[in-house]
């Protein structure tokens, strides 16, 4: 797969001001114009479960809207985790291949499901060339940046840490959290912004969702240190953070602040409704400097549901 197919559309969005890591300098305000976009995540394709075909449904009704762009959230394949190398860059192909059916510009977040054997039993060593979030950085997109479009700022971030037992957790690494405070600080007073985090930054998943028989040995259903993100966008004007992971619909309205967590493309991983939510997506306006979204479902029947 080239790296050029899936940023071929990217520069169609609009001026990048930041897709690297250092922010862009100060400038004067630009007046915010109205637009729509699409917030996508948990696509999670395969060609088990029909899963191909669900993308493929999910990314032509998305084509009748009037968006101007799409977000992938995160977890564009399943699975990058747990499978040897081949497997993982074969689903990235896949995707790439059905993602075009969609012919709109995608920018890109990382989800954990798009690194590189994690896991043990993936049979990839660390010191492999793409290991980890490497083969995505250099085939997919930067792991975190920010580009503007009308009048806003949009800020992408990897929320994906990597744990010494080759595991993950969600957290924002400091080097990152320094780059944020940096890139909202360049932002002139007022300017509105919407941040994406494949893992929730706040949610109240926790409180809802079954409790796991056996304890997680990593914090992984939301960011571990959200409080020192969170304390970062105190002060701006911050329409909406954009998540995904947890293939719930929830909205956790925290310091004026909608944490607006996304239904997944996938739904219950390709088998069904997942706590309620169907296979979707969020379709995102922005009207008058204000943000509301809404979930379309696309029609897809999984062939082994196990609806929760």
């Amino acid at each position: 797969m080239d790296r050029r197919h899936f940023l071929s559309l990217l520069g169609a969005a609009g001026t990048v001001a930041t897709l690297g890591h250092s922010p862009v300098a100060q400038a004067e305000p630009a007046s915010a114009q109205d637009f729509d976009f699409i917030f996508l995540t948990d696509t999670h394709i395969q060609p088990e479960l029909d899963a191909t075909k669900g993308c493929d449904m999910a990314f032509k009704k998305m084509r009748t809207f009037k968006a101007d762009f799409a977000i992938q959230g995160g977890d564009h394949i399943f699975d990058g985790l747990a499978v040897p190398k081949s497997r993982s860059i074969s689903l990235f192909d896949l995707y790439d291949k059905t993602q075009q059916d969609l012919s709109l510009p995608v920018y890109h977040t990382i989800g954990n499901h798009d690194c590189l054997g994690i896991y043990t039993k993936s049979g990839i060593e660390p010191t492999d060339p793409q290991y980890g979030k490497k083969y995505y950085e250099e085939h997919v997109s930067k792991l975190y940046y920010s580009f503007e479009h009308k009048g806003t700022h949009f800020i992408v971030l990897d929320s994906i840490g990597l744990t010494p037992d080759r595991a993950y957790e969600g957290r924002i690494d400091a080097a990152q959290l320094q780059w944020l405070a940096d890139d909202l600080k360049a932002q002139p007073a007022g300017t509105p912004i919407i941040v994406t985090s494949h893992i929730p930054i706040v949610s109240a998943i926790d409180s809802y969702s079954p409790v796991p028989a056996t304890p997680p040995a990593h914090h992984g259903n939301t960011v571990a240190n959200s409080s020192e993100v969170i304390q970062l966008f105190e002060g701006h004007n911050v329409l909406g953070v954009l998540q995904g992971h947890t293939h719930v619909n929830e909205r956790v309205e925290w310091h004026g602040v909608p944490y607006i967590t996304s239904g997944a493309v996938s739904g219950n991983w390709w088998q069904g409704i997942r706590l309620g939510a169907a296979e979707g997506f969020t379709v995102v306006s922005l009207r008058g400097g204000k943000l509301t979204t809404r979930y379309e479902t696309y029609g897809f029947k999984s062939i082994d549901p196990h609806n929760t």
